[in-house]
């Protein structure tokens, strides 16, 4: 599984697995215990494939913070997210050397470490950049004129409003002219 489909959901504690959508949101899986719930679209939800950590050059994608603390503790679990502030901040910064301290609190980095360890023990461990083969060859697609597609009406003039009509008074008509709008 990718983190595509694992959710934060504000308010609620641990991650969650999206499952499906309904009319009024989706439903969810807790990754710590295993409990659907009904998540609204007034619910504030971040997919973790979306999120990012600041760095004093660049934004890193969630995804490589993962991967090298993976590669940091050899895939095994990382230090515990209850350590003290100065332990999970050395911590982090043998992760991510160049993580701006300023923009990136203590929470952020206790975020970070307890949700490594919670996709750890659910056995999502491949944090690798997802195949994106069909989307660039749908992109090709777009970028391709299609003729089939294009249609041309070679009867209609070029411009928006077709010549007025006068209504006739012998049809019951008021003798005033009308503007046919061309949709």
């Amino acid at each position: 599984m990718s983190l595509e489909k694992i959710l934060s959901i504000t308010g609620k504690p641990g991650l969650y697995e999206l499952k499906s959508q309904t009319r009024s949101g989706f439903l969810a899986e807790s990754l710590l215990d295993g409990k659907r719930i009904s998540v609204s679209t007034r619910h504030n939800v971040s997919l973790l494939s979306e999120i990012a950590i600041y760095t004093l050059t660049e934004e890193v994608p969630l995804r490589e913070v993962f991967s090298k603390i993976a590669e940091k503790e050899n895939g095994g679990e990382a230090i515990s997210h209850k350590s003290s502030k100065d332990e999970l901040e050395e911590y982090f910064f043998g992760v991510l050397p160049d993580y701006d301290e300023d923009r990136v609190y203590a929470s952020d980095i206790k975020k970070v470490v307890q949700w490594y360890n919670l996709l750890l023990k659910s056995g999502i461990t491949d944090f690798s950049e997802p195949e994106e083969e069909g989307e660039e060859k749908e992109k090709s697609e777009l970028a391709k004129p299609r003729e089939d597609k294009i249609k041309t009406n070679h009867n209609t003039p070029d411009t928006k409003f077709s010549a007025p009509k006068a209504s006739s008074a012998k049809k019951g008509g008021t003798g005033k002219s009308t503007v046919a709008r061309k949709k």
